[in-house]
């Protein structure tokens, strides 16, 4: 994804707009990406910076790009491509061993002259001598751990030139959402996709049904969590692709706009912009998966089953991320809280009230509780992972008191 230092978002009567190439205003640029993919398809071998500069000279006669955009691209690029990389820290050891070499002949000038003896081609020769190696070969390996100077492997890429231009869209929507307060998404068709995306994200979600086959789906964003903002305003960034992946759907978000106004971005399934993600993985979390599978599917008469039902009352519903059925038939619904604020947890508690008809446990994190706080009933504490004793018991509980 873009960086927020390379998003480029026009503001206009309260709207944000980012920047969008489109075949009718920027059809030239479809010669662009081309050159760009060839350059980098050509490039093994090539410096990251020499392959940036590349990329500046295919732009040096277009009037209508600014550096943001060239910089931008460069990114995407630099994205589906395999660099080189000095893991063993080779490159700093050598350094150390040149510099060392160099020193006692200090200062070095490139031509000799009477008050400064040492020149640089002599000092280098004698070093390559010492350390048995072409002076080519030792200058070729000495900033091999500066990223600038990582050598390109490989480049997987993008298939076609439209593929970047269209990753370049939304990697601009994305970039516009780090600033983002809230989203606000109503779905007609795919909610229960669009749900799964936004919790495998973590992202912290409410949900509310808007009519018999609409509901919406509320987003706290990255200005609104009190800690990890970064992380969250990145995750919430990689949401958009999964939700432009789904049908029927209409977003609006409220952004803080640079100088501290406010600002609306409207988006909906039918403005063109393409998804280039693979379907979601099962689990929303790793502890969610590590957690179904030390259960497996069946254990002390509980099946597991996931996301299984959908809870309404009034406006709101509620997707819990386990069901557990005995085998007497009773059930108890559990949910696992990820990121949090205050508001977001007397959220999930007024949820909870709402369906204190259902039996439902709820899996918090230790981080989320004040220190000697007392933990009440139907919820499990877990650390880094939950564990299958204290959740089983919490379930033969729940069983009992559902007599």
């Amino acid at each position: 994804m873009l960086t927020s230092e390379l998003s480029i978002v026009a503001y206009d009567r309260g709207r944000a707009l980012p920047d969008r190439l489109t075949r009718g205003a920027h059809g030239r640029y479809l010669a662009h990406a081309g050159e760009m993919l060839s350059v980098y398809r050509n490039g093994n071998g090539r410096t990251r910076r020499d392959l940036h500069r590349a990329v500046e000279e295919i732009f040096a006669g277009e009037a209508d790009c600014e550096t943001r955009r060239i910089r931008a691209f460069a990114k995407l690029l630099d994205e589906r491509s395999v660099y080189d990389t000095d893991r063993k820290g080779k490159a700093s050891a050598l350094r150390l061993r040149v510099f060392a070499l160099a020193a006692p002949s200090h200062p070095l000038v490139r031509a000799p002259d009477r008050l400064f003896e040492r020149g640089e081609p002599e000092v280098k020769a004698r070093i390559a001598g010492e350390l048995g190696r072409p002076w080519a070969a030792i200058e070729e390996e000495l900033y091999a751990d500066v990223l600038a100077f990582q050598k390109l492997r490989d480049f997987p890429g993008y298939a076609a030139p439209e593929e970047l231009l269209s990753r370049y869209n939304v990697a601009q929507v994305q970039a516009c959402l780090y600033r983002a307060e809230r989203m606000e998404i109503a779905a007609r068709g795919d909610f229960k996709t669009i749900l799964r995306y936004a919790k495998l994200a973590r992202l912290l979600h409410e949900i509310s049904r808007l009519g018999p086959s609409e509901y919406r789906v509320s987003l706290a964003g990255p200005a609104t969590v009190l800690w990890e903002t970064r992380r969250y305003g990145v995750a919430l960034a990689r949401f958009l692709p999964a939700l432009l992946a789904c049908r029927g759907w209409r977003m609006e978000a409220a952004l803080r706009t640079p100088w501290g106004g406010r600002a609306r971005l409207l988006l909906s399934d039918e403005d063109g912009l393409r998804s280039h993600l693979p379907p979601p993985e099962e689990f929303d979390s790793a502890v969610e998966e590590d957690f179904a599978r030390k259960f497996g599917p069946e254990r002390g008469g509980w099946r597991l089953l996931r996301e299984a039902e959908i809870l309404h009352e009034g406006q709101t519903a509620f997707v819990p991320d386990f069901v557990f059925r005995h085998e007497d038939g009773k059930e108890v619904l559990f949910e696992i809280v990820g990121f949090w604020t205050p508001e977001y947890l007397a959220h999930k508690r007024e949820v909870l009230r709402r369906f204190r008809g259902r039996r439902i446990l709820l899996g918090v994190s230790a981080k989320c509780l004040r220190e000697g706080a007392a933990v009440p009933e139907g919820v499990v504490v877990y650390k880094s992972a939950l564990t299958l004793e204290p959740v089983l018991a919490a379930l033969e509980r729940a069983r009992v008191g559902l007599d």
